[in-house]
């Protein structure tokens, strides 16, 4: 595919153990003029035998599969540093993408997405941002940040180098509110939005916004079933 306004393409793997689910997914992505679906694999071990020959920029990444499953994987792509990950689940509330998240990846999405939630997602984690519908992820992270560690003594030091607006952005951002929302709400653009998440990424070092939100969770930043107020 060539260059649309001088800009490449985003190039695209599938992987998924249904053949058919590939092809849908295939002909909606290909009928973009700014994504390229560059390779498909039907498990894990596949996938990784397709990155290692194959230059992506984001993989679809099924959980179920057999030989390995898409959690194994995503950790493996994400340790080769290789292209950004997200997850592809039937179910909403899925303990396997919740551990696929915290081994990388950069988002889910649900594979009854419509057509524009699953380009807006590509584009979304390959600009650096995280999941597409952070309502989605908030109920994921209600369900299971019970189950997480206590961290908060090891990130006692790290919550402390943010500064009072960081912190407050953190906060919102793990309560599921788009950079949009944020900037509303703290009545600021939302370029100084996206300065605040550099920084705060930067400081606590942290891959993206995803990790960001369990980061917030698993240190009692934002507590479990804790609900965002509206505005006054």
């Amino acid at each position: 595919m060539t260059e649309v306004d001088g800009v490449a393409p985003i190039r695209v793997v599938l992987v998924d153990d249904q053949e058919l689910v590939r092809a849908g997914f295939t002909m909606v992505l290909d009928a973009q003029p700014d994504i390229e679906v560059v390779g498909e694999a039907g498990d894990g071990v596949q996938a990784l035998e397709l990155l290692r020959g194959t230059q992506a920029d984001v993989v679809l990444m099924d959980v179920r599969m057999p030989r390995m499953d898409g959690i194994e994987a995503t950790r493996r792509v994400v340790a080769q540093s290789g292209p950004k990950v997200v997850i592809l689940t039937t179910f909403d509330l899925d303990e396997y993408a919740f551990a696929a998240i915290k081994a990388g990846a950069g988002g889910f999405l649900l594979k009854d997405a419509g057509p524009a939630q699953l380009i807006e997602a590509i584009k979304a984690v390959h600009s650096g941002d995280a999941v597409v519908a952070p309502s989605t992820t908030k109920r994921l992270l209600d369900r299971f940040a019970v189950h997480l560690p206590d961290a908060e003594e090891k990130a006692g030091g790290a919550l402390e180098s943010l500064t009072e607006r960081e912190g407050e952005v953190l906060r919102l951002v793990a309560r599921g509110m788009s950079n949009a929302e944020i900037a509303e709400r703290l009545y600021v653009s939302e370029a100084t939005v996206k300065t605040h998440m550099g920084r705060i990424l930067m400081k606590l070092g942290l891959r993206d916004r995803v990790q960001a939100v369990v980061f917030a969770y698993e240190t009692g930043l934002v507590k479990s079933g804790q609900r965002d107020r509206p505005a006054e």
